[in-house]
């Protein structure tokens, strides 16, 4: 068993092995993998970006139907996102005070906090695009108690904007860049840039600000933006 799930991660993070791993599971496999990432702490590692580019390729190519991926997996990503928000809500303050665990970082939590009191409500859509803030965000959203209809709506938007840029992405290159299912290490190197460009911008940003970084408050009550 413990096999098996080191060749599972190792295939996520190697071009070759995620080409197979779509290839063997499909559309039901990349929607697990994307409900998993936005809806439990322990999807954080989870590369949710570069899944989504490589099977839209695929489907260009005619392995996975377009629509058997881009709905189901908008859906999966904002069910994800509801568990995390209602996780958040229900543990409030005291999920702050966890300690860390194989599947749980507070560490993740407090960036994923910053990164909510820098951006507000738009968060919920900033976060999409940015791996462990992803996974992190909606417990925070749940925790400072964001109005629930209204990270329902923010929510909505962002899984349909991420999901459907990244799978529509990865569609368009495959119809249009010859030979790209053979270039793939270089699609996904690029995606991964692209993922962790804004947390690099921000430390850079942050220490170029102040020497000491401020400690993260308490979450509060909000209602939206």
């Amino acid at each position: 068993m413990l096999d098996a799930l080191l060749h599972f991660l190792r295939a996520l993070y190697n071009p070759e092995g995620l080409k197979e791993l779509i290839r063997w599971g499909g559309a039901p496999l990349v929607c697990l993998i994307i409900f998993i990432e936005t809806g439990f702490f322990v999807g954080f590692f989870l590369p949710g970006d570069s899944l989504l580019v490589t099977a839209g390729i695929f489907a260009a190519a005619g392995v996975i139907p377009l629509r058997w991926l881009l709905v189901p997996g908008i859906i999966c990503a904002i069910a994800g996102d509801q568990i995390g928000y209602w996780v958040g809500r229900a543990a409030g303050v005291t999920l702050y005070t966890r300690k860390d665990s194989l599947l749980f970082r507070r560490s993740h939590l407090e960036k994923a906090h910053a990164f909510y009191e820098k951006h507000g409500g738009k968060t919920v859509i900033l976060a999409r695009f940015v791996p462990i803030i992803r996974t992190f965000c909606p417990p925070v959203t749940g925790a400072a108690a964001m109005s629930y209809p209204m990270f329902v709506v923010y929510d909505i938007f962002g899984g349909v904007l991420w999901v459907g840029s990244m799978l529509l992405g990865g569609y368009f290159l495959g119809r249009h860049v010859p030979n790209i299912e053979h270039r793939i290490h270089y699609v996904i190197a690029a995606v991964i840039l692209l993922s962790i460009l804004p947390p690099i911008i921000g430390i850079l940003r942050s220490r170029r600000g102040s020497g000491a970084t401020p400690p993260v408050a308490a979450p509060t009550t909000i209602s939206g933006e």
